[in-house]
C-alpha cells in the first residue's frame, strides 16, 4: 500500500529535471541567436561590381535576316545539238575557266568543217580562174582584140569569185566554231555542282539544255530585307544622323556563332517593295572557306545610324523580358542596390545601348547578385569598379551554381 506515494514522488522529481533541463537549452538558444545576430551586423557590405554611367556616341545596330546569293553564276548549257560522250570533270569540285566539262559528238560538225573547206578551195579555185582571165583580157583589150564588154564581164567575174571566197571563208568559220562548241568549256571559274546530263543524253543547242550549273563562292553576297518602317525608326532614333562610311556587317550562323570575318554593306536601295513594305541591302563577305553556301538563310547585324548621347551596359547587368521591362539595380548614393527599368535600343558587341531610364554619373551593378540573395532587402553594399577582365566576371555560372549547392 506504501509503494504508490512513492511512486508518484518519483513521477514528480523526474517532470521537475525535464523542465529545469528545457529552461537551460532556451536559455542557451537565445545566447546562440543573440551572438549570431551581433556577429551578423558586425560583416562588411558585400562587394559588387558596378560601372559608371556616361554618355557617349554610339551605333544604333540591328539584326536582319539575309539569304546568301554566290557573286557570280554561269549556267552551262549546250550550245549545239548532240549526243554527250563523256563528263570530263568531278561533281563538285572546283573548275578553272576554260577547262573541258563535256565532250559532244563531234563527228557531224566534222564534217560540216570539212564540207565549209572544200567549199572555200571551189570558190578560191573559181577566184583564181576569173582573176586570171582578167589578166589575160586587159592588154587585149587595149589593143582592141576583145571588146570592152567581154573585159567588163571577167573583171565582173573576179569580183564575185572574190567574194565567194570571203562567203566560203565565213561558212568555214561557222563549221569550225559548231565543232568547238561540241567541247562544252567552263565559262567562269568556281564550284561546279551535279552534272545536269549523262552520257547517251541528247541535249539541244534549240532548247540550249542546260548541263551544269558553276558557282563563284570565294566571295559572296548577302541579300538583306528589311522592313521601311524599322528603318525610318532607326535614323528617326538617331536625329536623321545616318552612318556614310563603309559599314561592317557581322554575320550570324544558324546555330547562332558569328563568322569570324566581317562583311561590308555596298548599297541600300532607295526603292520600297510595294508588296511586302521592305526595302534590300547588299553586303558582300569573303568566304574563302566556303562557310557560307548559296541560298543559306543567315541574319546579320549592322549599324545604320548612330545616336549621339547613348549609354552602354554590359549586357549581364541587364534582365530582359521580365514583367516590369528590362531591369538593372542601381546602386544608389545610400549603396543600396535598387532596380530600375531602363529601355534599350540595339546591341553593341557584348553591351546594351540604353537610351532611357539612367542619368550619366550613376553606379549600374554588374556582378555580385547571387551576394543579394542571402541578404534583406534594402542592404547596403560596397561597390567596387567593374572590369571585363575581372575573374567574379569570368565565371558567372559557376558561382551561381555553387550559390545554388
Amino acid at each position: 500500500m506504501r509503494s504508490a506515494p512513492s511512486s508518484t514522488l518519483n513521477l514528480t522529481r523526474i517532470a521537475a529535471c525535464t523542465l529545469t533541463a528545457l529552461a537551460l537549452l532556451s536559455a542557451c538558444g537565445k545566447k546562440d541567436d543573440a551572438a549570431a545576430g551581433a556577429a551578423a551586423a558586425k560583416m562588411p557590405p558585400p562587394q559588387v561590381g558596378v560601372i559608371t554611367t556616361k554618355f557617349q556616341q554610339v551605333a544604333l545596330q540591328t539584326e536582319l535576316p539575309a539569304r546568301v546569293e554566290a557573286i557570280r553564276v554561269a549556267e552551262v548549257r549546250a550550245r549545239v545539238s548532240g549526243v554527250v560522250l563523256k563528263r570530263l570533270f568531278t561533281e563538285g569540285s572546283i573548275v578553272k575557266q576554260g577547262q573541258s566539262l563535256f565532250q559532244i559528238d563531234p563527228a557531224p560538225y566534222q564534217a560540216q568543217v570539212n564540207s565549209a573547206q572544200a567549199a572555200l578551195g571551189r570558190a578560191q579555185a573559181t577566184q583564181a580562174s576569173a582573176a586570171a582571165t582578167v589578166e589575160r583580157y586587159k592588154p587585149l583589150v587595149e589593143a582592141n582584140a576583145v571588146s570592152k564588154q567581154e573585159y567588163t564581164n571577167a573583171v565582173a567575174a573576179a569580183k564575185q569569185g572574190e567574194a565567194d571566197v570571203n562567203a566560203a571563208r565565213a561558212q568555214l568559220r561557222i563549221a569550225q566554231i559548231n565543232y568547238g562548241y561540241a567541247n562544252v568549256y567552263a565559262p567562269i571559274s568556281g564550284r561546279i555542282g551535279r552534272a545536269l546530263v549523262t552520257e547517251g543524253a541528247l541535249v539541244s543547242a534549240t532548247e540550249a539544255t542546260q548541263m551544269a550549273l558553276i558557282q563563284q563562292t570565294d566571295n559572296v553576297y548577302l541579300n538583306i530585307t528589311q522592313s521601311a518602317a524599322e528603318l525610318q525608326r532607326l535614323r528617326k532614333s538617331a536625329g536623321n544622323r545616318g552612318i556614310d562610311s563603309a559599314i561592317p556587317v557581322s554575320v550570324i550562323l544558324d546555330d547562332g556563332t558569328e563568322l569570324g570575318r566581317k562583311g561590308k554593306l555596298l548599297f541600300s536601295d532607295v526603292t520600297v517593295d510595294p508588296s511586302s513594305g521592305q526595302v534590300t541591302l547588299r553586303a558582300q563577305v569573303a568566304n574563302a572557306d566556303s562557310a557560307l553556301l548559296p541560298g543559306q538563310y543567315v541574319r546579320v547585324r549592322l549599324a545604320q545610324a548612330e545616336l549621339p548621347s547613348g549609354i552602354l551596359v554590359p549586357q549581364q547587368a541587364v534582365t530582359r523580358g521580365g514583367q516590369a521591362g528590362d531591369t538593372l539595380m542601381v546602386v544608389g548614393a545610400d549603396n543600396k542596390p535598387t532596380p530600375r527599368t531602363v529601355k534599350i535600343a540595339s546591341q553593341e558587341g557584348s553591351n546594351w545601348v540604353v537610351t532611357d531610364g539612367l542619368k550619366e554619373g550613376e553606379k549600374v551593378m554588374v556582378d555580385g547578385f547571387q551576394k543579394l540573395q542571402m541578404l534583406p532587402p534594402g542592404t547596403p553594399v560596397q561597390p567596387v569598379p567593374w572590369t571585363s577582365q575581372a575573374p567574379a566576371a569570368a565565371a558567372p555560372a559557376g558561382a551561381q551554381a555553387n550559390a545554388a549547392k
